[in-house]
């Protein structure tokens, strides 16, 4: 019973570090760049872990294309935004919170690409965790121009990529190992980040103590110790509620935020937090039609 409630709060507790961690990290290297060299010590540490499991790799070269299309979106354009956001100042927090809301575009998505029915109960619980992120972004006084403003479109960017990657592996890349799609999606994001660390960054690191831990933190805490939580739920059948303790994540992060970064919210981004974790939960509890 203690593992049906600890383990998935763990793994969201593991999950929403990824957001202060690239705050810690980033000084010392631009966002690709660190995301490059996190990426390649994580394929390197699944590389070592596969020999450990019955892996089954996909047998047709088209899905090993489907693979790493999910790979750049997920991992490469949703995190290489988060950073990019986060390297131009935008809170660790409000970042998580825009991109938080990838369940609700997930829905909306799901509804046009997919086919799937909308229903009121779904409908309003995406206009009441939208209502909560314009909330948040109101009080936290954002503009569209500036630093602030082009952070705060690295974060949309951050939520499209993910909410399309979700659909597309919903569509192409389901029935995979889940250890050697990780692997694949890895060396895809890998190969994607270092093709835009030489296009755009000048990728120096200052190889600080500080830079490390958060490096090492963020490779095997979150891409070994949160992988292979995700895979503990799914074989005990706890794939539907990740999904539903996701949303958990920002008000996580604004916690974290607060203790280690002294961000501040005020107690109407609080209640905007409030809205959107809300309507979330309305997406997730409305019956299979509507």
């Amino acid at each position: 019973m203690l593992s049906r409630y600890f383990i998935p709060l763990l793994f969201v507790a593991l999950w929403s570090t990824g957001f202060v961690g690239a705050k810690f990290g980033l000084p010392a290297a631009e966002p690709f760049t660190f995301l490059g060299v996190r990426m390649l010590l994580a394929v390197t540490a699944v590389g070592i872990l596969i020999p450990f499991f019955r892996v089954s790799w996909p047998k047709r070269v088209v899905d090993y294309l489907h693979i790493s299309v999910v790979g750049i979106l997920i991992h490469g354009i949703y995190l290489g935004g988060v950073f990019s956001a986060i390297y131009r100042g935008v809170d660790s927090g409000l970042s998580a919170v825009v991109v938080g809301l990838q369940p609700l575009v997930t829905v909306l998505l799901s509804a046009v690409w997919l086919g799937e029915r909308l229903g009121p109960v779904k409908l309003i619980g995406t206009l009441v965790g939208f209502a909560g992120i314009l909330v948040v972004i109101g009080d936290r006084g954002i503009g569209i121009d500036g630093v602030n403003g082009a952070g705060l479109l690295f974060c949309v960017a951050s939520l499209i990529a993910i909410s399309v990657g979700t659909i597309y592996q919903k569509r192409h890349g389901t029935g995979f190992d889940l250890l050697a799609g990780v692997f694949v999606q890895y060396v895809a994001a890998g190969l994607f980040y270092w093709a835009m660390a030489f296009a755009f960054e000048q990728r120096d690191i200052l190889w600080t103590p500080r830079f490390i831990f958060a490096l090492g933190w963020l490779v095997l805490v979150l891409s070994l110790g949160a992988v292979l939580l995700l895979m503990w739920l799914i074989r005990h059948g706890e794939a539907g509620r990740v999904a539903s303790l996701f949303y958990l994540v920002p008000p996580f992060v604004a916690v974290e935020a607060w203790l280690l970064f002294d961000e501040q919210l005020s107690m109407i981004a609080i209640g905007g937090i409030g809205l959107c974790v809300f309507g979330v939960a309305m997406v997730m509890r409305a019956p299979a039609k509507g």
